[in-house]
């Protein structure tokens, strides 16, 4: 017996890892960004390194749930290890920014399998009585990665290389191997699932041609020419065809019956439109710290770490107040925190203390890690134990394709803005009076040499009067998209209203009332 509990400890430590790697590796990565760019250059297309990973997570996910169910968790969370330690070896070994997004692809498919299979291999092992004290434990994994993400990204690329910041995956997860290979005996008992292969092969189609519209037009390819429109139809056709597999499929990806209780429904675009605007803090204010301060990787990890500390604590207030009130208030407190966090992050200049940058960083993380605990258990609400991994995974999902396709229109949006702000900018100089005596793009090089900026030793060969005017059209173009990120978060408030006097139902004598919203 004793020897049981022991295997059982080591398996859940194997499950642990295997999540810590896949949860800190998007925050690790994001404080690792600025030196990345500076040694790779392809600056425009930096957004690439989160935006592919997050692709294959989200296909991945509700793919590799089925599999596990027909053939076993764990064939596929073995599998999902290894893809996700090849991929990040690949990663360390990149010679660019594309051969970097490319691996980051291939490592997505790992992480899409990790982590809805650790969570349904707790399920398996563990009773009802003791599943929401381990599913906790899963949670402040994740909680502790957002923390030390951001700071073992910062020292790894500080004192070692950004290459360490996927070689570290290596052994963390060949321990997490070991464990479950060794320890973890499964029950045979599996049964035959249909996949909804239509349905991920016509979002994941949608969802590239879309990221790719938005990543080549303005630049390589004009908004108005025939690839680029090529590109929006593609988007456009296979979303529709999304849609129609989704309303024919067995088992959905997306199911759209569960769409007609209002709390559900409006629990998932709120979380589709926090989900597209949150990705963009964690991506951009690393680069503002590097570009617009002249800070470190360490200053950048310092600066993340505060937002994250936020989320976990709107988190933990969130999910204490459930049951004390209803989802709609809190939801509103969270609408008013996070609005007020990103309408102060859009107002900085390349003056704003440092200080206040983490202020408002802690405000923003604090308003949407309210949501992280409350929409999952919104989604669930009122429904029967056997849909409530379907509304939780639905929740999940859609969170990550916000996430997805947020990284992709914000990151467009902040590219197009710089690099034509930074033309303009040059080409007025070059017209001036010529009181400077050189050429702007002659003592810069040209936009492709812009990762400059990144470097401390290379930032004081730039005149003064070329760097003070990149750092501020680098500054504009991220508070710009800021700014326009105001738009989804507005939204939501139509959303949060329609969620009704839901509460999380704690006792028998509250069901009848949570019944009614």
């Amino acid at each position: 017996m004793e020897s049981n509990q022991t295997h059982l400890k080591l398996v859940v430590t194997g499950l642990l890892l295997g999540l810590l790697m896949a949860a800190m590796d998007n925050t690790i990565v994001a404080t690792a960004m600025g030196t990345i760019v500076s040694d790779l250059g392809g600056f425009d297309k930096f957004v690439w390194v989160t935006a592919a990973y997050m692709v294959t997570v989200m296909a991945g996910m509700p793919i590799f749930g089925k599999l596990s169910d027909m053939y076993g968790r764990k064939r596929f969370f073995l599998f999902g290890l290894v893809v996700f330690l090849i991929g990040s070896a690949l990663c360390g070994l990149a010679q660019n920014m594309v051969e970097l997004s490319l691996f980051r692809a291939f490592q997505g498919i790992g992480g899409g399998a990790l982590m809805p299979i650790a969570f349904t291999i707790v399920f398996d092992l563990f009773p009802p009585e003791k599943r929401g004290k381990m599913t906790g434990l899963f949670g402040a994994v994740f909680g502790a990665a957002s923390v030390l993400g951001p700071l073992l990204g910062a020292y790894i690329t500080e004192y070692l290389s950004w290459h360490w910041v996927f070689y570290v995956n290596v052994p963390i997860g060949i321990v997490a191997f070991f464990l479950m290979t060794t320890f973890y005996k499964e029950s045979r008992n599996h049964h035959k699932q249909v996949i909804d292969w239509a349905g991920a092969v016509t979002l994941v189609i949608s969802v590239v041609s879309l990221m790719f519209a938005l990543e080549l037009g303005g630049h390589t390819y004009a908004w108005k020419s025939w690839q680029i429109f090529s590109l929006f139809g593609s988007f456009a056709v296979f979303f529709v065809l999304f849609f129609i597999a989704e309303l024919r499929a067995a088992e959905p990806i997306l199911p759209f019956w569960l769409f007609k209780r209002r709390l559900f429904a409006a629990s998932q675009i709120i979380a589709f439109l926090y989900g597209s605007t949150f990705v963009i803090l964690t991506v951009f204010i690393p680069i503002f710290v590097q570009a617009v301060y002249g800070g470190s990787a360490t200053n950048a990890g310092f600066v993340l770490m505060p937002m994250m500390l936020g989320v976990v604590f709107g988190s933990s207030v969130s999910g204490f107040f459930q049951a004390k009130t209803s989802y709609r208030s809190l939801m509103i407190l969270s609408y008013l925190t996070y609005m007020i966090g990103i309408v102060l992050l859009a107002n900085m200049t390349p003056d704003t203390p440092h200080a206040l940058l983490i202020l408002y960083m802690s405000i923003s993380g604090f308003g949407i890690g309210f949501s992280f605990s409350l929409l999952p258990m919104a989604s669930i609400q009122n429904l029967e134990p056997r849909y409530r991994g379907t509304a939780n995974s639905t929740n999940t999902f859609l969170r990550s394709l916000g996430m997805t396709i947020g990284v992709a229109v914000f990151g467009s949006i902040q590219n197009n803005f710089f690099t034509g702000k930074l033309k303009d900018a040059f080409a007025a100089m070059q017209q001036g009076t010529g009181q400077t005596g050189q050429n702007p793009r002659a003592a810069l090089g040209n936009l492709n040499n812009i990762s400059q900026i990144f470097q401390s030793d290379k930032r004081t060969e730039i005149p003064p009067f070329i760097l003070n005017k990149v750092i501020h059209v680098m500054s504009d173009s991220i508070t710009q998209t800021f700014a326009i990120a105001i738009v989804p978060i507005a939204i939501t408030i139509i959303f949060i209203l329609l969620m009704g006097n839901g509460r999380s139902v704690v006792s028998q004598k509250r069901v009848d009332k949570a019944s009614n919203s």
